[in-house]
Order: structure tokens, then C-alpha cells, then sequence
């Protein structure tokens, strides 16, 4: 199976030698460029035909959104998974409009920045900001977004839901999902019909943008 092609963007030096480090020791990933600034992320994606920019959102020159835009413009067309300090809903409500497939904050793990290049690769969705506290998942778990099917009498979720909500809408698979929370993929899919019957969310997307609007990412 061909590597993932992945270019670093990001204006940090250091910061980009150790990504390099970090992803090539990967068998399935493969460095192909780095840019220091958003114009040279968009030249030397398109030179190299890169799978994957990982794209630091403030850099000299075009502001993230605007590279973002550029790059997706591309054809083939790079998928873009933003790596930044902004742990930020602000931040990553823009990037996602637009055209970022995933966001991941700098002091996330190396294994989950790992996971999120593999997600976004194969066509998936992954987003990574500071697990919100207690309060803040009770609070998101019972509020439904006015466009979902169930606005009209929203159902709790229970914690567990939450959890599974949260790894399903980041990209994990049932079976990942099963893992993370050492439980049989049943428990996961039995999880998962719940959420679909509360929420009355049928697709990943779906999920998705709620546990993007609902702040559970």
C-alpha cells in the first residue's frame, strides 16, 4: 500500500524537524516537503501531490483560513488537517468552513496526531480540542441543535453515549471505538443506535456536526 504523503507547514524550525521525525519513523507515512509560510505550503503541495498538509493556522503571509481555501482549490487536492496552538471552537468553526477536514491542538499526544493524519487520509473527519470538564459534557449531552429531527424533545445522553459520540465523530471506527473504550464492538453499536434514536442522527456526518456544535470535541 503507497505512503501517506504528508507536508509539513509551519513556521517553526525545530517544531518542523521534529514532525518529520516523528511521522517518518510511521511505515506508512512518508514526508514529501515543508513550508515555512501559507504561499509556499500551497506551491509546494501542489509540486509534490502531497495526500496530507498538516498546516500550522498562524504563519507569516495569508491568513490559515485563506491557505486552507488555496488548498483544497488544488487539484489533486490535498486533504488539510490543522495543527495550532488555538484550542478555540472559534478557531476551529472557521477552519472548517474553510475546507479542513481535520483540527488537532500542538499539545495533543503524538499517537493521536498519528491517528488523525490516518483519518483525515482516508477521507474521515478528526477533531481534537481540550476534553471539556464535567460540566461542560453534562450540558452539551442534552442539548440538540434546532436542525436535528429530535430538537423537539430532546433525550439525555448518558456518559457513555458521550464518549461513543465523541470517537465516532473524530473518525474512529466501530472497531477502534471498541478498543479505546475496552468494550465488545455490540456494546459500540448498540451505543451508536441509541444516539441515532435520540438524536435522530442517521450518518457520520451527522454525528459529526453535532458533536462539533454541541462542543463535545
Amino acid at each position: 500500500m503507497p505512503s501517506i504523503r504528508v507536508l509539513i507547514a509551519d513556521d517553526h524550525a525545530i517544531l518542523r524537524t521534529g514532525l518529520r521525525m516523528l511521522i517518518e519513523a510511521q511505515s506508512d507515512m512518508n514526508v514529501v516537503g515543508e513550508a515555512a509560510d501559507g504561499s509556499e505550503a500551497v506551491r509546494r503541495a501542489g509540486e509534490s501531490e502531497a495526500d496530507v498538509v498538516l498546516l500550522d493556522l498562524s504563519m507569516p503571509g495569508s491568513s490559515g483560513t485563506v491557505t486552507i481555501e488555496r488548498l483544497v482549490r488544488l487539484d489533486p487536492s490535498p486533504r488539510v488537517l490543522v495543527l495550532t496552538m488555538h484550542d478555540d471552537p472559534v478557531y476551529l468553526r472557521s477552519a472548517l468552513q474553510a475546507g479542513a477536514s481535520g483540527y488537532i491542538v500542538k499539545k495533543a499526544a503524538d499517537v493521536e496526531l498519528l491517528n488523525a493524519i490516518r483519518v483525515v487520509h482516508r477521507g474521515g473527519n478528526f477533531v481534537n480540542l481540550t476534553r471539556p470538564g464535567e460540566a461542560a459534557v453534562a450540558d452539551a449531552a442534552q442539548h440538540v441543535p434546532r436542525n436535528t429531527p429530535a430538537a423537539g424533545l430532546p433525550r439525555p445522553l448518558s456518559h457513555r453515549e458521550v464518549e461513543v459520540l465523541r470517537l465516532l465523530a473524530q473518525g474512529h471506527t466501530n472497531q477502534e471505538a471498541a478498543e479505546q473504550l475496552a468494550v465488545s464492538i455490540k456494546t459500540i453499536e448498540t451505543h451508536r443506535k441509541r444516539l441515532s434514536d435520540k438524536l435522530g442522527l442517521r450518518s457520520r456526518a451527522e454525528l459529526y456536526r453535532f458533536a462539533v456544535e454541541s462542543r463535545l470535541l
